[in-house]
Parts: C-alpha cells; sequence; structure tokens
C-alpha cells in the first residue's frame, strides 16, 4: 500500500518548476477541472469513512490551495492534456494512500486518500549518508502525505521549496492537509535527473536521452509510476501495484471525460535505478 520513494536526491539535482508558482490569482484551472462535487461525490467517495485512518483530513479546500501553489499543474497544454494530468496525478496519490480492495463497496478504485501516514514503518528512514540533509534526533522520516514522502533526502528539499523545516518537523505532512498535498504536488513537478518530472510527462514536454531510448522510457502514465516508484514495480509484467494505479487512473479519466492516453505500464521499461 505504501510506495517508498528510495531514490538519493542531491540539491544540485533539483530543478522546479515551483519556481514560478507564486499564489495563483483566485481557484484557478484545477478547481475548473476538479469541482468540489466531484472531488467529493465522485472520485473520493470514501476517504472520510470511518474505516479510513485519514478521515475529514484530505479536504477540497486544500487540495486547491495547494494547486494554486503550482499554477502550471493542470495548466499546461489544451483541455484533455490538463485533465489527463490532473487525473494521472491523482490516481498516482490514490494507489499510495489506498484503503480500497478486491470486493469493497463502488469497486477497489473508489477508496483513493484513506491513509495519511504509514503504519508500522520499518525504520525511521533516515540515511546517514545523506549528509546535506542530516537527521534530526528523534524524529523520523517515514511515509505520509499522498505521495507518502519518506526519507530525510525527500523531507529536506521538500521543506527547503515549500517553506518548512522538512528535517525538524516532519510530522506537518501529516498534520497539515495543505503541506501535505503541496508536498505531493512537489514531488510531481519536480525533475530529479536523470529523471523528469511527473509533470513534463504528462504535458509533453519529456524529451528522452538516449539512455531513455534504450530503456524504452516512453512518455503516458506508465513512466511517471517508473519515477515514483520503477526500481520495485517496472520492467516486470502484470504487476498488481502497477495495475493497482492504472485502475484508479482509468476511473478517473473516465470521471473528468478524457481518455487515458498510451503506454498505461512500465512492464517494459527499465527502472532508473
Amino acid at each position: 500500500m505504501y510506495r517508498l520513494l528510495t531514490f538519493w536526491l542531491a540539491a544540485s539535482s533539483f530543478v522546479s518548476d515551483a519556481g514560478v508558482a507564486e499564489a495563483h490569482r483566485g481557484r484557478g484551472h484545477v478547481a475548473r477541472i476538479v469541482t468540489e462535487e466531484a472531488y467529493t461525490s465522485s472520485l473520493f467517495l470514501h476517504k472520510d469513512d470511518a474505516a479510513c485512518p485519514a478521515r475529514n483530513f484530505y479536504n477540497y479546500s486544500a487540495f486547491v490551495r495547494a494547486a494554486e501553489r503550482f499554477p502550471r499543474f493542470g495548466g499546461v497544454g489544451d483541455h484533455d492534456t490538463r485533465k489527463r494530468e490532473v487525473a494521472a496525478f491523482l490516481a498516482q496519490i490514490s494507489h499510495e494512500t489506498t484503503g480500497g480492495w478486491g470486493t469493497a463497496p463502488d469497486g477497489p478504485y473508489a477508496w483513493g486518500l484513506c491513509f495519511k501516514e504509514e503504519i508500522k514503518p520499518a525504520s525511521n528512514y533516515c540515511d546517514a549518508t545523506a549528509t546535506e540533509w542530516p537527521c534530526h534526533p528523534g524524529k523520523s522520516y517515514h511515509g505520509r502525505g499522498p505521495i507518502q514522502l519518506s526519507w530525510n533526502f525527500n523531507y529536506g528539499p521538500a521543506g527547503d521549496a515549500l517553506g518548512f523545516d522538512g528535517l525538524a518537523s516532519p510530522e506537518l505532512v501529516s498534520g497539515d492537509a495543505e503541506v501535505a498535498f503541496k508536498t505531493a504536488l512537489w514531488f510531481w513537478m519536480t525533475r530529479r535527473p536523470p529523471k523528469p518530472s511527473c509533470h513534463d510527462v504528462m504535458v509533453g514536454r519529456y524529451l528522452p536521452s538516449e539512455a531513455d531510448k534504450e530503456a524504452n522510457r516512453k512518455a503516458g502514465f506508465g513512466l511517471t509510476t517508473n519515477i515514483i516508484n520503477g526500481g520495485l514495480e517496472c520492467n516486470r509484467t502484470d504487476d498488481p501495484r502497477v495495475n493497482d494505479r492504472i485502475g484508479f487512473y482509468r476511473r478517473y479519466c473516465d470521471i473528468l471525460g478524457v481518455d487515458v492516453g498510451d503506454n498505461l505500464d512500465c512492464a517494459n521499461q527499465l527502472p532508473y535505478s
């Protein structure tokens, strides 16, 4: 259920679209793509059920306010491209936080945003070799928020980009819904060479290198899965985790009225690590 982001991120490798993301005027294009009614009554039917530990946390207002921090999210390309990107983002965070199961009411893909924190983390996810992002004593950097942000080398730069101390106060990611969504969008929008950003992939800005071409890393929803968790899920056939991500994506594209595009899985893509 929880997908750890286990890649090494050097500070010099971050090239983020967040630089253009000053507070957007009003409730802009993302709110027009995903209305509050769609968010609560169609996309996330069960996020506030008693069975979900994150009930009443991932509210619509927090999602929209976080999106305003990243005006290029859902704001690049034609209308279908914008809707497809938003659907892809929501699908990926739904998989990371799913509370669904095969016979769940309304199906397994109606249970996104059910969790806000990793249950029984295996460690405190402190990589002592990441000296640029030193861990604080007593702090745990386990999976939190919609994208299940993990490890000190992710919390540190996320906090720097978003204006909070991710190393000293990692619990903000599971304590403040707007911060939680912002960390997920920061991850989505940020390039980490040699990885492109998920945003670039979904809006047609991905330019594959020769290494990407040799690894069969083609643009599409499947490449966002490779970026997020390719080391564990890609270059293998019929992986149930990949299928779960695709299931959410198909459902959300259907709700938003857009086709899913090409290259949904990463079965024939080599991972980045």
